[in-house]
């Protein structure tokens, strides 16, 4: 049975005599931080359950929280943004997850661009001319804002002349974008978590300032495994950790951390090309849109000897594949064993050029490569594992 106002401000009245009771029975006076503290203190029965949802994007972004996005170079993490930016900003469903409609809780958004370029111009009027609901009454409002600098979020300094420029606005933001992290630390490395939890601490800043969402795009490491670059002290931070991959032409963005959500979303989408006007040399100047579509089979990440095997394998294929014939081979073209361990040879898959050492080396790695089933071997011919993505 729902319980009226009445009766929560009588629980709320029953909690205070209840701290005061045992405040009183610990110690008669209290004074300062103490005082503060002790004031916090929340017995059992006053411990209720939320259920007002605090989200800006339904089960992928809350209020007052921070997230970071990352991926490799080029996947297309600036795009991700944008269009999230613009859906929030313009208080319109994000591809089927509820954005907040009420005016409290809907934009503006502040977009900060560190790395600048007109890149982002072309892309937000490529978003203009596809998507012209989302800039009516964004637009009009003033709900999508550019920052085209970087800041130095390294420092103090910085983050409080954003919050007070921020505090001009008639409505606090709901989303603030800090693109990129690289170009936002200022003189500081992002691999010590000194440096990092300065940056974090900024990060903080900026929410608890404004009440807004701070989403950081970040790039990944040399060991896409590990995720985000740089200390870990980012991610151990952030309430929410979104990873970009592609596969082909297609991008999957998907959730790696949720702190009071589940962790299972995923959102494919392909970059569509749209043409924004004519160069000075008459050349026409294009951009991309955000274009969702399924989600594909991840390919199997390899690097290393295990690259260069599987290249050797590709140039083996070429110059001597043949379609073996039966039901226990595949409609693709196949080599011998001993022809794909003599290109592997000619790439110097091994360390050196001792036999022994060059046979350890290929066995490796042959295992290697059956083990992500991007190849098969059958009675000493070999052959690559179609992609069920092309």
């Amino acid at each position: 049975m729902m319980r009226d106002f009445a009766t929560y401000e009588a629980q709320d009245a029953e909690h205070l005599q209840f701290v005061g009771n045992l405040v009183g029975k610990i110690t008669p006076e209290l004074t300062g931080r103490a005082a503060d503290l002790s004031s916090q203190l929340k017995p059992l029965h006053a411990i209720k359950p939320v259920l007002q949802s605090r989200y800006l994007v339904k089960g992928w972004l809350d209020r007052g929280t921070a997230s970071v996005v990352y991926g490799e170079s080029n996947v297309g993490k600036t795009f991700f943004a944008l269009d999230l930016s613009m859906h929030i900003a313009a208080a319109k469903n994000w591809h089927d997850c509820r954005v907040p409609h009420d005016e409290d809780y809907a934009g503006p958004v502040v977009y900060v661009a560190g790395e600048g370029g007109r890149g982002l111009n072309n892309r937000i009027e490529a978003i203009r001319r596809e998507r012209p609901d989302l800039m009516e009454h964004t637009e009009e409002d003033g709900d999508f804002l550019l920052l085209p600098t970087a800041l130095n979020l390294c420092n103090s300094g910085d983050a409080t002349a954003l919050t007070r420029a921020l505090s001009s606005l008639s409505k606090s933001p709901s989303l603030i974008v800090i693109d990129t992290l690289a170009r936002s630390m200022g003189d500081g490395d992002e691999n010590t978590a000194k440096d990092m939890g300065a940056f974090v601490r900024n990060i903080d800043h900026l929410r608890n300032e404004t009440g807004a969402h701070v989403m950081v795009i970040h790039h990944s490491g040399k060991d896409t495994s590990k995720g985000a670059r740089g200390s870990g002290s980012l991610r151990a931070a952030v309430d929410t950790e979104i990873e970009l991959t592609r596969s082909g032409d297609v991008v999957m963005a998907e959730t790696r951390k949720q702190r009071d959500m589940i962790c299972e979303k995923v959102f494919a989408y392909k970059l569509r090309d749209v043409f924004i006007g004519y160069d000075e040399d008459g050349d026409a100047v294009t951009s991309a849109v955000v274009e969702p579509t399924d989600p594909v089979k991840h390919e199997p990440k390899i690097s290393g000897q295990a690259e260069v095997a599987l290249q050797a394998l590709g140039d083996a294929i070429r110059k001597h594949g043949e379609k073996k014939q039966g039901d226990d081979y595949p409609n693709v073209p196949c080599v011998l064993l001993s022809q794909w361990r003599d290109s592997c040879d000619l790439h110097g898959l091994a360390d050196s050029d001792d036999r022994d050492s060059m046979k350890r080396a290929f066995n490796r790695n042959k295992t290697a490569l059956q083990s992500k089933n991007l190849i098969r071997i059958y009675n000493n011919f070999v052959w690559m594992v179609p992609n069920e993505n092309q």
